[in-house]
C-alpha cells in the first residue's frame, strides 16, 4: 500500500525533470506526472482544463475545479498523484492555496488539504554553471528536449545556431542559484524532510532513481530496466567549451 496519496517534484529548470516526470509516468504504478499549474494565470490553469473564468461565480469555486481536475489527471489510472513544481510559479501556486485554505497554518498543509499525504521530491542540480548554459543554449536553439534516438521532444523555436552569451549565463546562474536557496528555505520552514536526488544521478542511473522514488512513496513496483530512458542528454563539446570559457573569464 503507499504511503502517500501525492508527491510533488520541486525543481528548476534544466535539471533532468522531464526525464524523471517520464519514467515514473511509464512506470505506470505512481499517475502521470507534470506542470498543471505552470504558468502563473488562473486563466491559463482553467484553459488546460476546458474552463472559462465565466462559469463561475467566485475564484475559490474556479481554482476548486481547478484543482480538482489537476488532481485527476495527475493521478491517471493508479491511485497517486504527480505534480511537477517549478520554482518561478512557486508563489501563485501557494498564494491561490491560500485562497481555498485560508484557515490553514502554512504551504505544506493546505498543500496537503488538497493533494492528501504528500511526498516532497527536490530535483536539483549541483552545478549550477552547467545548468545555466544549458537553459542559455536551449533557448537560443528552440531545442528543449531529445529522444534517445535524436527524434526531438520539445521544439519551442526554429533552429538556431548557439552563441556564447557571458551575460546571458552569468544571469541565468544568479537566478538558478537564488531558486535553489528559496527552494531549501521553504523546506526548512515548512518542516519538510525532502527526498533530494540530484540530476548526475538521475542521469547516471535512471532505474535505481525511479527506484528510489518509487519505494519512498510505498510502491511495491521494482523497475527492471525494461523502461527505455525517455530523453538524451543534449550537453555536447558547446557546453564544455562555455563552461571553460565562462570560468576562464571570472579569473581574470
Amino acid at each position: 500500500m503507499s504511503l502517500f496519496q501525492s508527491y510533488v517534484i520541486c525543481t528548476s529548470p534544466r535539471s533532468g525533470s522531464t526525464l524523471l516526470c517520464r519514467l515514473l509516468r511509464e512506470s505506470g504504478v505512481v499517475g502521470r506526472p507534470g506542470s498543471h499549474f505552470h504558468e502563473p494565470s488562473i486563466e491559463k490553469w482553467l484553459g488546460y482544463y476546458g474552463f472559462r473564468k465565466s462559469q463561475f461565480c467566485t475564484r475559490k469555486q474556479a481554482l476548486t475545479a481547478v484543482f480538482q481536475s489537476a488532481f485527476e489527471h495527475g493521478k491517471g489510472e493508479s491511485n497517486t498523484f504527480g505534480l511537477r513544481l517549478q520554482r518561478h510559479s512557486f508563489s501563485y501556486f501557494t498564494e491561490q492555496l491560500g485562497i481555498l485554505h485560508p484557515s490553514l497554518p502554512d504551504d505544506k498543509s493546505r498543500i496537503e488539504a488538497v493533494f492528501g499525504n504528500t511526498l516532497f521530491v527536490h530535483l536539483t542540480r549541483e552545478d549550477k554553471l552547467d545548468q545555466a548554459i544549458s537553459y542559455v543554449k536551449a533557448k537560443q536553439t528552440g531545442l528543449w528536449h531529445m529522444a534517445p534516438d535524436g527524434t526531438e521532444i520539445e521544439r519551442l523555436s526554429e533552429p538556431n545556431e548557439p552563441i556564447y552569451d557571458s551575460v546571458a549565463i552569468s544571469a541565468q546562474l544568479d537566478l538558478f542559484e537564488k531558486m535553489e536557496a528559496e527552494w531549501k528555505e521553504w523546506f526548512n520552514r515548512e518542516c519538510i524532510d525532502s527526498l533530494t536526488i540530484t540530476y548526475d544521478e538521475l542521469s547516471a542511473a535512471p532505474y535505481e532513481i525511479l527506484a528510489r522514488v518509487l519505494k519512498a512513496l510505498g510502491s511495491e513496483y521494482e523497475p527492471s530496466g525494461e523502461i527505455t530512458p525517455p530523453t538524451a542528454k543534449l550537453a555536447d563539446v558547446i557546453n564544455q567549451e562555455w563552461a571553460e570559457k565562462f570560468r576562464s573569464e571570472a579569473r581574470r
